[in-house]
């Protein structure tokens, strides 16, 4: 089983024709990444017809909110499975059960980022704000973008295929919206050549031509992503998890085995950015900070619907060799934080009540999680939103995010002037505190979205209207 991130799944293998695969594959950690084939849609059984039909069946066995699906929809009418398959979600969607966590995609792509982080382009996330301005809020050690010398706080001023017709980011915004400027930046493959003038946080301007490459996304930073920070005196272990991926794990033993040797029992965990991945990812860290936990603690209830029962699941705590028992946990989040992210802070609610907090924003509301279905002929995987869960507790309703569930939280922004783990940044700052005992303003639940310095200037990953596997689980990928 695998959750999903923003407006996708994660993680999970998939059957072959109508059977579903309920656990997920384990693949191998590449140190390369796995370019992606395009999809076989020529293949026998493989029209649009077929697919459609093949889609509906699925939808009518394993989805979550069976009673939500149309009693009958002519497949004629659309003209591709995505939007079928949207529209055989509408009821779900509108009832903020299910959006477009369903979908379908290509299992060759799926299995490249599950594997190695692979996908093409320059290696940044991106975030535009109301103004049409837009930010780079991180850099990818692998990415041609990081290269060229972007990094957290750089503005991308102008966007062009060459130097002679560069326009404006503001001037694409105002003409055209969000999906001018994520057209600006062409296709996510590979060669794609685009020319940048930008801005980094020391004011200097350059113009570079950068072209979208094969990267493997490196799920902890090797320049902040797991380090110990000395705030006046007290030591405190910070891990930045990207994304939920196969090779997070060697990582995060790495970083906890490193916290546990210094002896060091308030940590704090920033996935402001993170929208999801593998559950088996999810499992490992909360286990990696379970080290006061017993086997017989629960960290998840998984339910499917009652004629799937059978598949339901208890799923109990797992001490590791690097486990850390904390005092205090610290977790940074964002409206872009969702899925398997939202799953290890909600498993620690009802142990350390008010010594864990939720810290920044408001987080996406995703308390479900999909399996994959897979149609090999056609390279289609259907990523079907198929169970639910719930915390020890039985706390699993936050369809409107966690700001309403947790005991404790902090309100904070997201200051791209600092990078990520740095004291002075604003969220890290507020979690810092949070773990000295400070108080704070709580979060309030109607609270979203990734804010600037500047509270009153709202900023949002962007994302295209169709995002790849890479962009649903590392949300503002390009």
């Amino acid at each position: 089983m695998a959750l999903a991130a923003t407006l996708s799944a994660c993680g999970g293998g998939g059957g072959s024709g109508g059977g579903a695969t309920l656990t997920g594959p384990t693949p191998s950690p590449s140190a390369t990444p796995t370019p992606t084939p395009a999809p076989t849609s020529t293949a026998a059984g493989c029209t649009l017809r077929e697919r459609q039909d093949w889609v509906l069946a699925q939808m009518k066995e394993w989805y979550l909110f069976p009673e939500t699906l149309p009693t009958s929809l002519d497949p004629n009418g659309y003209s591709s499975v995505d939007t079928y398959l949207d529209a055989l979600t509408q009821t779900a969607r509108s009832q903020n059960k299910d959006r477009y966590f369903t979908y379908l995609t290509s299992i060759a792509d799926e299995n490249a980022y599950y594997d190695s982080g692979s996908s093409a382009g320059i290696g940044v996330r991106l975030a535009l704000d109301t103004s049409g301005r837009l930010f780079i809020t991180e850099a990818f050690e692998g990415g041609t973008g990081f290269a060229a010398g972007m990094d957290r706080g750089t503005e991308l001023v102008a966007i062009g295929t060459s130097s002679d017709n560069l326009r404006t980011v503001t001037s694409l915004y105002a003409g055209g919206g969000v999906s001018a400027v994520s057209d600006a930046l062409g296709p996510d493959s590979v060669g794609t050549t685009r020319v940048f003038q930008f801005r980094n946080t020391d004011g200097t301007v350059r113009t570079a031509s950068v072209a979208k490459q094969e990267f493997s996304l490196t799920p902890v930073s090797s320049r902040y992503g797991a380090q110990i920070i000395n705030d006046g005196g007290r030591r405190i272990g910070y891990v930045n998890l990207r994304t939920f991926i196969s090779t997070a794990d060697p990582a995060l033993r790495s970083a906890f085995a490193s916290f546990k040797s210094a002896g060091v029992s308030d940590i704090v965990v920033d996935m402001r950015y993170n929208g999801g991945g593998l559950i088996s990812i999810a499992e490992l860290l909360t286990n990696l900070l379970g080290g006061g936990r017993s086997n017989s603690d629960v960290q998840a209830y998984t339910s499917f619907r009652p004629e799937k029962a059978s598949n339901d699941e208890t799923t109990n705590f797992t001490v590791q060799p690097q486990s850390v028992a904390p005092t205090r946990v610290a977790f940074i989040g964002t409206h872009s934080t969702a899925s398997a992210s939202e799953y290890v802070i909600n498993a620690f609610t009802p142990y350390l009540h008010s010594a864990s907090a939720l810290i920044g924003t408001n987080t996406y509301g995703k308390p479900v999680g999909q399996i994959a279905l897979d149609r090999p002929a056609c390279d289609d995987r259907l990523r079907v939103i198929s169970f639910s869960l719930q915390n020890a507790a039985r706390q699993g309703a936050y369809f409107n995010g966690l700001a309403g569930y947790v005991e404790a939280s902090c309100q904070a922004g997201d200051d791209i002037a600092f990078q990520l783990g740095d004291p002075r940044e604003a969220s890290t700052r507020a979690a810092l505190d949070f773990i000295e005992g400070k108080p704070c303003t709580r979060i309030a639940t109607a609270t979203s979205g990734t804010q600037s310095l500047n509270s009153a200037v709202r900023r949002d990953l962007l994302t295209p209207d169709r995002p790849s596997t890479a962009q649903r689980e590392t949300p503002g990928l390009f």
